[in-house]
């Protein structure tokens, strides 16, 4: 049964959502704003959120951010901001999918399986690979979706960041175009272009202490594109 944050200060949207979800076989928890979400979500709590952009106390890019960094759950965006802009700006800080309102209740189902579906995938692809990998003290547990510092203190990744920081695993000492990390990255039904790929890799950069200024681990190839530094053990 399919666990579902549902995160949303209209009291009749947050209930008319839980009880459509729950015909469907889902488990639903709500929150009212992001102090509540914040006080709920902890890694491996839910299998996806569906969050409000527009709350009385908080960001939903930040939220969205925040969970990504925290826990790594799937996000799909709700908004009544339906331009490209706004679409853009949620998938780029982490949204796996994007829903305007007003909307239907039945494609908000549709979207919820589509993004467990591919998550779904991605766990059984990894499967095939190698699970855990190392590299200059840090452990990435591919099934798990972990990252272990060399310090033992497990660093959480967004969708991206996960994709990204599997794509240069899997090609250690090669320089990879951006256009090459775009098809390696890329879910379906999410935009992502150069912008998208260098955002990802300051974010990922931070998270593994490589400066930005003289980045060791993911060195920018001026032209080329980046390249994964390091040697990756099995």
């Amino acid at each position: 049964m399919n666990r579902c944050l549902v995160v949303d200060d209209d009291g009749e949207i947050r209930d008319s959502v839980r009880d459509y979800l729950q015909r469907f076989g889902m488990t639903v928890t709500t929150a009212s704003c992001g102090a509540e979400m914040r006080r709920l979500v902890q890694p491996g709590a839910f299998d996806v959120i569906v969050l409000d952009l527009m709350l009385p106390d908080d960001n939903g890019l930040a939220l969205c951010r925040w969970v990504q960094e925290h826990a790594g759950t799937p996000v799909i965006m709700l908004t009544a901001q339906g331009d490209p802009a706004s679409r853009v700006l949620g998938l780029e800080v982490g949204a796996d999918d994007y829903l305007a309102k007003p909307f239907e209740p039945r494609e908000l189902v549709a979207r919820i399986n589509a993004v467990l579906r591919r998550a779904q995938k991605g766990e059984r692809g990894k499967e095939d690979a190698q699970r855990t990998v190392r590299f200059q003290g840090w452990t990435f547990d591919r099934l798990l979706r972990q990252l272990v510092s060399p310090q033992d203190v497990v660093v959480a990744l967004s969708s991206a960041e996960f994709r990204l920081l599997s794509a240069f695993v899997e090609r250690p000492g090669r320089v990879l175009s951006r256009d090459q990390l775009i098809d390696m990255t890329r879910a379906p039904g999410v935009d992502v272009n150069d912008r998208s790929i260098d955002l990802a890799v300051s974010r990922l950069r931070q998270k593994l202490g490589d400066s930005s200024r003289e980045p060791v681990l993911i060195k920018t190839m001026r032209g080329e594109g980046y390249l994964f530094n390091v040697k990756v053990l099995a």
